[in-house]
Formats: C-alpha cells, structure tokens, sequence
C-alpha cells in the first residue's frame, strides 16, 4: 500500500473500518431477502439512486416477475417498462434477462450450483453475463454468494485518497483499489460486506464532493480533514 504525503500519517485501513463502525455502527445490508434481491437490485441500482431501485422492485413483485423464469418470460419490451423508475430500464431489461437465461441456461435457475465455485471462477463467469461489470459481480459476490471480493466505487476512491492511501506506483484501475483491501485485510466476508456499506453511508454524510469535515469520525487521521479550515470536533453518529 502506497501513501501520499500529507499533515498526518494515513491510517490503516482496519482502523479507518473500526472508526466508521464505532461511528455508524453495523449497517444491516445488503437491503433485500435473499440472493435474489441482490441480483436484481445490483443490476438495478447500475447509475441509479436506492430510492428509485426500490421502485422497480415493488413494480417487480407486483408484477409476479420475481424469479429467473418469469424474467425469462417477460417480453423485453414489458420487462423495461416494470423497471422504468430506476433509469436506463431498455439497457438494464436487458441485462436482467441476460442474466436470467445464463442461470437458467446452465444451472437449471438454481444459484446454489453457480455459486458453488471458487470466487475468482465465479468472478469471471459473473463478469462474463451481459451487464456485468466489476462493481455489479462483487456485490453480488458478497452479498448474494457471500465470497470475500471488495466492491469498489467511487466514493471508496474518493474517500481513500483524502487519506492519503493510493495503490502502489501511481495506478488507479479498479482491480489496484480493490487490492488494497485484498492485500491488507483478512478475507472475511463479513468485513468486507460491512466495510464497503460502512464506507457508502459515509459518503452520503461526510465525505461527499465537497467534504463536511467537521465532526467526521477520520477527520483525525485524514490529510483532508487535517488541512479543512473547519477543525475535526468529534464523530458523526447515526
């Protein structure tokens, strides 16, 4: 792990974990009842705020089309109108019906068989359905197959380099953040699930666009939160 010089020395990211969870506390996600929520609502939520995701979802379950049969059935056309509120729903009618025939396809709709597989064949294999990209296949990586793999967005970025930590040798490809967390946290599920929502809510609340850095809880080992004119006076709560 490679830091950038600043007023204070980065902290680790298992601190930066402990202080958002003595914060925030435990997040609860993913927000869904099953593996099946998470499919749909990752492909979803694809540029798309949760607000509008849920939407669709409702749309979803009172349409009856909530399994990989009746995604499969769906008329694309009808399909991309039950799942208008999220956005983009000609694109991400597609993606869902993708997704659905590769189940169907190959594992008879049971995702027990898919994900009984080792986490980088099933990344891959994830990664090879249209409308998959690395974001959408850790999610459901971790919070459908629960397999350790790093979900990276951006707000993660954003919020790592106001730290002060960057991969090593300047590189910034996804797989490159995403290993900073491989390489210095255990692979552990349970962190990495609680890690990447603790890190979202922190987003939402402190480290926006234009960061609120009074009262963050990493203000005191931020490099960001130590040059805000504003000085650091506590944590953020629930």
């Amino acid at each position: 792990m490679t830091v950038i010089s600043g007023p204070v020395n980065p902290p680790s990211l298992a601190e930066v974990y402990r202080r958002l969870l003595e914060a925030y506390g435990p997040r609860g996600w993913w927000p869904g009842e099953g593996p099946l929520d998470v499919i749909i609502g990752a492909i979803l939520t694809q540029a798309a705020s949760w607000k509008n995701v849920e939407l669709a979802l409702a749309n979803l379950k009172a349409a009856n089309c909530w399994s990989f049969q009746a995604i499969d059935a769906c008329p694309q056309e009808e399909l991309a109108g039950i799942v208008r509120p999220s956005g983009y729903f000609n694109a991400k009618a597609a993606k869902l019906k993708a997704f659905a025939a590769h189940v169907l396809e190959l594992y008879d709709g049971d995702l027990a068989r898919m994900f009984n597989q080792e986490t980088a064949s099933l990344r891959q294999e994830l990664l090879s359905i249209h409308g998959i990209g690395q974001e959408t296949a850790d999610d459901i990586l971790v919070y459908a197959a629960a397999k350790p793999s790093f979900v990276i967005y951006t707000y993660t970025i954003r919020i790592l380099e106001r730290l002060g930590i960057a991969p090593e040798d300047g590189r910034r490809k996804y797989a490159d953040w995403q290993a900073l967390f491989h390489d210095n946290l255990p692979a552990d599920v349970a962190v990495f699930n609680e890690f990447h929502a603790l890190l979202d809510h922190h987003a939402g609340r402190a480290c926006r666009k234009t960061p609120v850095c009074a009262g963050c809880c990493l203000a005191p080992v931020c490099a960001t939160g130590q040059q805000s004119p504003v000085p650091p006076s506590g944590a953020h709560t629930q």
